[in-house]
């Protein structure tokens, strides 16, 4: 079934009040890995999904971060993905690998210390698009929050040329010879569908995903008459100053417990 574990290992944990494990999980037939962390203190908590940023090893999941989330007050599952960390199958880019964070959604739902009906979903960068197709095809997930996140495929293709060579390879061509697999890829044209209210944070000077992700996501939400709130940061890149983004994490939590 999806979502469920089918192995879960002691991972060792910097911070005493929150347990980590390493996870392996059924996704539509496929073992995946991630981190699942837990607080220790006894108690029902929310569910956060987070959804990592990057391909391969670039942008993976990082401890420091998911222990972040769950000193918030989360139960917090953070997939690798298909094909990375041991896992089976083939890395796909906003594709098949979309499966993996719906499974996880299960895998929080039948956590025995999890609220089922309060699942929140995070994604920063390429964990942005994972979050949004999360937040448009699962059930009762309670809001969604993309910092930095990518919005539209096509768009990724003709601003990032470094990663060209890799979405040909993934997706199987360009966006010209292939565009309903980018189109599927792309979840600004599926939002009539996105229940959740929905959280953009963004840097102005952003390189790696431009600020036109946001502009166009905010727009298309706006335009279904969809909740969604906007963070921009005129002065920041991908990435915040260290003080800014611990304050800026906090705040999201703060936004997503209100949902």
């Amino acid at each position: 079934m999806n979502g469920e574990i089918l192995s879960k290992v002691k991972y060792p944990s910097p911070n005493p009040s929150i347990r980590l494990w390493m996870v392996t999980y059924l996704s539509n037939h496929l073992k995946v890995k991630g981190l699942l962390a837990e607080p220790t203190t006894p108690g029902c908590y929310d569910g956060l999904l987070y959804l990592r940023g990057g391909i391969k090893n670039v942008g993976t999941v990082r401890v420091g971060r998911i222990i972040q989330f769950a000193s918030e007050g989360f139960i917090v599952m953070a997939p690798f993905y298909r094909g990375n960390q041991g896992g089976e199958g083939n890395e796909d880019f906003a594709g098949d690998d979309r499966y993996d964070a719906i499974s996880a959604i299960e895998l929080l739902k039948s956590h025995p210390n999890v609220h089922s009906h309060r699942i929140h979903v995070f994604g920063f960068s390429r964990g942005g698009v994972m979050a949004l197709l999360t937040g448009i095809l699962a059930e009762n997930v309670r809001s969604v929050v993309t910092w930095g996140g990518v919005s539209d495929m096509f768009l990724t293709y003709i601003e990032r040329e470094d990663l060209r060579r890799m979405m040909k390879r993934v997706i199987g061509g360009t966006p010209t010879k292939f565009p309903n697999r980018y189109l599927w890829r792309t979840p600004l044209y599926e939002l009539e569908k996105m229940n959740p209210p929905v959280l953009i944070i963004h840097g102005v000077k952003d390189k790696n995903v431009s600020v036109e992700h946001a502009y166009r996501l905010e727009k298309r939400l706006k335009e279904l008459n969809k909740q969604v709130e906007s963070w921009y940061f005129k002065e920041f890149t991908h990435y915040f100053p260290p003080k800014i983004n611990r304050e800026t994490l906090y705040r999201l939590c703060s936004w997503m417990k209100k949902q």
